[in-house]
């Protein structure tokens, strides 16, 4: 099972708004939220919650991707999270997520007995690639015990 497939499967907000992983790597996620009237605001675009839950939900796609090998001694866990409206969101939008920090140097510090925190950074666009919003989560890696 990808981690797309496991985050739609085990993430009920994921399923909620029917999120579309396209991509999951250890260098980039991308998650989709297809254009669903239930979910609109009131200028008829997607609602900004569920823009915000899109991009965490990207986020955390690849953290898993990137430390999922690291789950018997750790337990990701987002920290605080940031976003910036840019520009209108109408019809389905699309985040992709990049890790802040190499994963080699996060996994040496959770090595060195620290609790590593890493920045996330997600970029929302439209179809026609206007970026629409921005987020950084920071995430760290909780040692386990």
């Amino acid at each position: 099972m990808s981690v797309g497939e496991m985050l739609a499967a085990t993430v009920p907000m994921a399923r909620t708004l029917k999120l579309e992983f396209q991509e999951t790597s250890r260098d980039k996620a991308v998650v989709a939220l297809p254009d669903q009237s239930d979910y609109h605001n009131h200028v008829g675009g997607p609602h900004a919650g569920a823009m915000f839950t899109l991009a965490e939900s990207a986020s955390g796609a690849i953290v898993l991707a990137a430390f999922g090998d690291q789950l018997s001694r750790a337990v990701p866990l987002a920290v605080s999270a940031e976003i910036h409206y840019k520009k209108l969101a109408m019809g389905p939008v699309t985040a992709t997520a990049t890790l802040g920090r190499p994963a080699a140097e996060v996994v040496a510090e959770l090595d060195a007995g620290g609790r590593p925190e890493f920045p996330v950074a997600i970029e929302i666009r439209r179809a026609d690639g206007a970026v629409t919003g921005e987020m950084t989560v920071v995430w760290t890696l909780r040692p386990n015990g």
